[in-house]
């Protein structure tokens, strides 16, 4: 307790608490010893007892106005979180071990020869409580430095009633008074040392129950923030697809965190057609998740104005590259389909493969895309967008790697071949039923193994 400006405000809050404390129980056994002496003297009532039971209820009375001024000022310090000076500190540990030697000097009874006063008091017993109690100041140094200012004061009482140091170099038995004396210091010193000892045990269990303490805050903080990101993600994805005449439209997403790197979303065109995206941003957590927020408020507001697909995707493109940093980008497929047409027109900015399933020839078609993930450069690098001729029950399927690359026990991935065979058994479902069932048949490969990668579908199917 020396020195505290290193330590967190949790941990000063402990310190100022546990010092607390140890004033109160100190304050309670002087009381109570106080009132035991008091009931003594009373029925033993003599001149010479009557006035040790008053310099004894002086000196408790002194310690007391000291140890409630440090109360006084422990209460402010742990409401602003502030320390206590050194000085109030230094200073309450040298008047605390010196009481004890104040009372052995000037309380004894005179009938007792003087080089048994300082052996025979039982106030000795007091310096071991102070000692004992300094283990609650957490810090062995305030420990060792009790035991010493105790053994200081205890010689200093021995050498008012007559010790000196040169009787522990004289010729006496070891159980001398002139030698207990340097031995009952001796012991003080090393009850100091033990005290410390165990100080510091203590105080690395503190520390450590307090770090542990504040690591799981920031753990829940952080959960909760993340939650608030998730909710605040989850409202972004649409509530409903487009109802378009002659297609039947659905969407899903299932992130690998709290929050997803994935997202989906269709916008109303003002010549009166659709466009369906999806995306999907290197990575997954809040990074990636605030990367598909931006690119989704760009796609927006550029499709918005409909000044044609490359065009528009040239635009989102320069204003995601003007974002990001070196080493993001972000998967871009977006189809547009219309009431008054059976074309399909798709267009992928790096987000590949694109699966279409034709119903009259039950035959897959993979397709690669056309241009450079967005944000590479800041030039849209881009084959013109495809237009694809549906009949009914044809599909396109948009998915992200994370049903593909979702591997087994064995380490062996769900891939591209086990998806198509989902989607071939599931051709005559709904367009949802068909995303529901791909995900069953995914977990049912996977055997239980983590989901590593973030889950998008959108399956484009004409009815």
């Amino acid at each position: 307790m020396i020195s505290l400006h290193d330590q967190s405000p949790a941990f000063r809050q402990a310190l100022l608490k546990s010092e607390r404390l140890r004033i109160l129980i100190l304050l309670s056994l002087l009381g109570a010893f106080l009132a035991l002496r008091i009931v003594r003297t009373a029925i033993a009532w003599n001149p010479e007892n009557a006035a040790e039971l008053f310099w004894l209820a002086s000196f408790a009375i002194a310690l007391g106005i000291l140890e409630a001024y440090v109360l006084r000022a422990i209460r402010p310090a742990i409401q602003t979180g502030k320390d206590l000076s050194h000085y109030s500190w230094l200073g309450n540990i040298l008047i605390e071990c010196c009481i004890p030697g104040l009372i052995i000097a000037f309380m004894t009874s005179s009938s007792m020869p003087a080089e048994y006063r300082v052996i025979t008091n039982p106030i000795f017993g007091l310096y071991f409580l102070v000692i004992s109690l300094s283990v609650l100041r957490l810090s062995e140094r305030v420990s060792w430095l009790c035991g010493l200012c105790a053994a200081g004061s205890y010689l200093a009482a021995a050498y008012h009633h007559g010790w000196r140091p040169e009787d522990t170099l004289r010729n006496l038995s070891l159980l001398a008074p002139q030698k207990i004396v340097v031995t009952y210091a001796i012991g003080l010193l090393a009850a100091g040392v033990a005290a410390g000892l165990v100080a510091r045990e203590i105080r690395k269990q503190v520390e450590a129950a307090l770090r542990e303490a504040e690591a799981r805050r920031a753990v829940e903080h952080l959960q909760h923030d993340l939650d608030v990101a998730r909710s605040i993600q989850r409202s972004l994805l649409p509530a409903s697809m487009p109802q378009v005449p002659g297609f039947e439209i659905a969407a899903w997403n299932k992130s690998a965190d709290q929050t997803s790197g994935d997202y989906y979303d269709w916008q109303a065109l003002p010549d009166g057609r659709f466009v369906v995206a999806l995306a999907d941003v290197t990575g997954h957590g809040i990074g990636p998740a605030l990367l598909a927020s931006v690119c989704r408020a760009y796609s927006r507001a550029v499709f918005g104005q409909h000044e044609g697909f490359l065009e528009s995707m040239t635009r989102i493109n320069s204003a995601i590259a003007a974002d990001v940093g070196e080493g993001r980008f972000v998967t871009f497929v977006a189809a547009i389909v219309g009431p008054k047409s059976s074309q399909v027109e798709l267009l992928s900015a790096g987000h590949a493969p694109l699966f279409i399933y034709w119903l009259q020839h039950d035959r897959f078609d993979k397709m690669e895309a056309q241009g450079l993930p967005l944000g590479i450069s800041p030039e849209l690098m881009s084959e013109p967008p495809q237009s694809l001729p549906f009949d009914s029950g044809d599909m396109l399927v948009l998915c992200t790697d994370g049903f593909f690359e979702w591997a087994n026990a064995k380490e062996e991935l769900f891939g591209s071949d086990r998806l198509e065979k989902s989607i071939r058994s599931n051709r005559e479902k709904p367009a949802a039923e068909i995303i529901s069932s791909l995900y069953s048949d995914v977990i049912a490969f996977s055997g239980g193994t983590p989901q590593n990668d973030d889950l998008t579908a959108i399956v484009i199917k004409r009815i």
